[in-house]
């Protein structure tokens, strides 16, 4: 199937709000998105919260803000309208309602009276399948309207043939076959009167005038039902696309729910709302997502996302399982950061400063520092760690590692405070200006230039890493370097 230059397509992502949005679900919006940009069609967001059981108070909002947050945004939806909604399925009740009565006049659906326990009884392991014990199957339609008129409890499911077959097709995988007798009677409304998602799909995509539904691979079992559903209704079917399952990040198996702990707890994220939080950037996600389950060729992998929107195709997606590979994001992360501007990355890293108890007032100090550590950082939440010295009154090294190697406090002490008329006597920080007459003073002390630069280091940063010296001193500036190498000649002093 050949998508680029062809007629512009409508695709919708259609998410449950019963819980947080997995990276799972953002790649599912991503590949539809993409589509939809590629083509100049529509994207459009529906909310698909029939199971009021499981539905979660906020997940709505964050799954929104998450989407936002990667740089997608929709045509169609809850929150900005449009000429097909409403976009949230409880509030298109009476349509699958109206649907639903058609089925079962037509025949390919029927009431049934069994207990409400009894919804859930799709469960593979069951000895009978429902339509071989359901006594509602083929009962007279005006009597089990008339029952229903009375009030009594029921579900609508689908009357599967017994006999033949059906054969849907997925765009990754071609033709699918699958004997009728092997299905069974699903449910299609259930006793509250809201539809299941079989049915709720089917009346929303044709509704809705969906021309390629992108979904993962899960939905690939009830697929046949889909199609026969589209088939007694008389509709044509999308094309219909589905994307491989995440595995875990060892290959081995589809991720669950105590694997998405497991990361969280390792400080990987899964969450969408959770990786702009841990330090990643949008655009690194976003790239990363869409190559598990796509590539482009055999060695292109960085993309922008308008880069993504020109070359995503379908016939390029893979239905093989692909496993999440972090180090992977990781390496998008840092090259993003040092893609984008200075200026961008001193507001991206303000929040982390913040956060670990910097104070940041100073803008023009900020900026500084984010171009000093844009080439150091892989994630945003590096930069308190590398460079929160910066923005602090005051830090603490330990008199320890302000003791050279083979040198003792007491000629440490006589070193820092060479070291101390050296500062005061420079004209400037600069490499230029600073570095010789350091190495020239440590070779007058008979020490290792690096025991020099190392109680520089230890007494500005107390760090045993940090960015270059001169550039950390031209920004501390010339009054609060000598502050906190006198610091250092006292802490040396007590020893």
């Amino acid at each position: 199937m050949t998508t680029k230059n062809q007629t512009p397509v409508r695709v919708r992502f259609a998410p449950s709000p019963t819980g947080r949005t997995h990276l799972g679900s953002g790649r599912t919006a991503l590949y539809n998105y993409l589509l939809a940009r590629q083509t100049g069609g529509q994207f459009i967001l529906r909310i698909e919260d029939t199971d009021q059981k499981r539905y979660v108070e906020g997940a709505e909002e964050e799954l929104m803000q998450g989407l936002r947050w990667l740089g997608m945004d929709w045509d169609e939806g809850p929150d900005v309208g449009g000429d097909y909604g409403p976009y949230r399925q409880t509030e298109r009740r009476e349509l699958y309602a109206k649907y639903a009565r058609e089925l079962i006049e037509n025949r390919h659906a029927y009431y049934c009276f069994c207990t409400a326990k009894d919804e859930g009884q799709e469960d593979v392991k069951k000895r009978q399948q429902h339509r071989d014990i359901c006594p509602s199957r083929d009962a007279d339609i005006a009597e089990a309207s008339q029952k229903v008129a009375g009030g009594a409890a029921h579900v609508i499911r689908y009357k599967m043939p017994k006999e033949g077959s059906i054969t849907v097709e997925d765009a990754l995988r071609g033709e699918i076959t699958v004997e009728n007798a092997t299905l069974d009677d699903y449910i299609l409304v259930k006793s509250d009167g809201l539809p299941v998602y079989h049915l709720a799909v089917v009346v929303d995509d044709h509704l809705m005038g969906i021309t390629h539904a992108i979904r993962t691979s899960e939905w690939l079992p009830t697929f046949p039902l889909h199609g026969h559903i589209y088939a007694a209704l008389g509709w044509e079917q999308p094309t219909w696309i589905h994307p491989s399952i995440f595995l875990k990040p060892d290959g081995k198996g589809k991720m669950s729910k105590r694997d998405s702990e497991a990361l969280m707890e390792a400080g990987k994220p899964i969450f969408l709302s959770d990786f702009g939080k841990m330090g990643y950037l949008p655009e690194a996600v976003v790239n990363w997502a869409a190559l598990i389950g796509w590539s482009y060729d055999d060695k292109t992998e960085e993309f922008t996302l308008d880069e993504l929107i020109e070359k995503f195709s379908v016939e390029k997606l893979s239905p093989s399982p692909a496993a999440l590979n972090f180090t992977k994001l990781d390496h998008f992360n840092g090259v993003y950061i040092r893609a984008i501007s200075s200026d961008d990355l001193a507001e991206r890293i303000k929040p982390f400063f913040e956060e670990a108890g910097c104070a940041v007032s100073d803008s023009e100090k900020l900026l500084r520092v984010a171009t000093l550590l844009q080439v150091r950082l892989k994630n945003l939440t590096e930069a308190p760690a590398m460079g929160g010295f910066f923005f602090k009154e005051d830090v603490f090294p330990e008199a320890e590692s302000l003791i050279g190697k083979k040198m003792d406090a007491e000629s440490a002490l006589v070193l820092a405070r060479e070291i101390e008329k050296l500062v005061a006597d420079l004209p400037d920080f600069s490499m230029d200006s600073a570095n010789q007459p350091f190495r020239v003073l440590a070779a007058k002390m008979d020490t290792k230039v690096g025991n020099v630069f190392g109680f520089l280091r230890d007494s500005l940063t107390a760090q045993k890493v940090s960015p270059p010296i001169f550039d950390t001193m031209e920004i501390i500036g010339r009054e609060k370097v000598l502050e906190r190498i006198r610091k250092g000649i006292e802490l040396l002093e007590a020893v």
